[in-house]
């Protein structure tokens, strides 16, 4: 697999802070906030031909799952149990990898990605094929593995599904984009691999902000968190300084309402407490840096304010479901 650290440049800044009121910097703009902190550390492309009929199924893998129809259309068999149609030009983004299937007609038997012919095309991207002669379809489709896990309060608010259905209608610059992705799948040429991950990153970056401001009109969700200003404003300060010691009262006073107006408006548009949301925005944190930076439990537990290890290693197994040391034995650095 390709390895490309890219951050979201087209919505993702550096952290600032005000180093005199440690106070924080923030854009304005909840998406923008909220996403700062989600980078994409790997990728793994399939470029996909296939004659009719066909039916691929994916299995459910913790990476997300993307697909960019560039000829032919298709159908999904989506996370919610029931087929879509896509056309060419659609774009898919499943933030949790749950499983599903691609085929070319509703009803044909699903095979197994795994059992496809796999060819290696360059360092990060790779073809796939079958035996069947009638139309082609052509796919573009991606692993993308984020540097929080799916179970992360940010991934976990997304739906299971975001589909950019006829992207450019809603973002008209898109197009070009869309045309210079279709083309790099139908060619061959140096350097490829490289210029369609990058694409891909920011067609997932704009599938994202185009659900967000196109999708569906939820009233409760990720959506609504991050369209609404007031409860949006106070998830990406939540998200920039997941080590501050949040309480109720600061975060009412941010929204600007009483602690028992903010909790309830807050539940009702994120769909639990404040309290346990930041705890389980703070246990994600500090399991980056227990599994990802090698950090001691100790100084983890410090970092959050816990007076002793033990009241930090109890809440950390509550939200992430082992106790923080197990990180150290499944190859998650230094975690003691």
């Amino acid at each position: 697999m390709g390895v490309v650290i890219w951050s979201f440049h087209a919505i993702n800044a550096e952290m600032n802070y005000n180093s005199s009121k440690t106070t924080l910097a923030t854009s304005g703009d909840p998406l923008t906030d909220m996403l700062r902190g989600l980078r994409l550390d790997g990728v793994d492309y399939g470029r996909c031909v296939l004659g009719e009929p066909w039916a691929v199924s994916f299995p459910a893998q913790k990476a997300a799952r993307f697909h960019f129809i560039g000829q032919q259309g298709c159908w999904l068999f989506a996370p919610a149990k029931e087929w879509v149609e896509l056309s060419v030009g659609d774009a898919l983004l499943i933030p949790r990898g749950d499983e599903h299937v691609l085929a070319s007609a509703p009803g044909v038997p699903p095979v197994p990605i795994g059992r496809y012919t796999i060819e290696p095309v360059c360092e990060n991207i790779y073809d796939v094929s079958n035996e069947c002669g009638g139309p082609k379809t052509l796919l573009f489709c991606g692993s993308m593995h984020f540097n929080l896990d799916g179970s992360h309060p940010l991934l976990d608010m997304m739906p299971d599904l975001m589909q950019a259905h006829k992207l450019m209608a809603n973002a008209p610059g898109i197009q070009h984009l869309l045309d210079a992705m279709a083309g790099e799948v139908t060619m061959d040429r140096v350097g490829s691999g490289g210029i369609l991950a990058r694409l891909a990153d920011v067609l997932a970056a704009t599938i994202i902000r185009s659900w967000v401001e196109n999708g569906c009109g939820d009233a409760t969700g990720w959506i609504a968190a991050v369209r609404n200003p007031d409860v949006g404003k106070v998830l990406a300060a939540i998200h920039l300084q997941p080590e501050r010691e949040w309480t109720v009262e600061a975060l009412a006073r941010m929204m600007g309402a009483s602690r028992s107006a903010f909790a309830q408006r807050f539940a009702t548009v994120v769909g639990e407490t404040p309290a346990k949301y930041v705890l389980r925005v703070r246990m994600h944190q500090a399991r980056q840096w227990l599994a990802r930076d090698g950090m001691r439990v100790s100084v983890a537990a410090a970092k959050l304010g816990y007076d002793s290890e033990a009241s930090f290693s109890r809440a950390f197994k509550r939200v992430i479901g082992v106790a923080p040391s197990h990180l150290r034995n499944t190859g998650g650095g230094d975690a003691s």
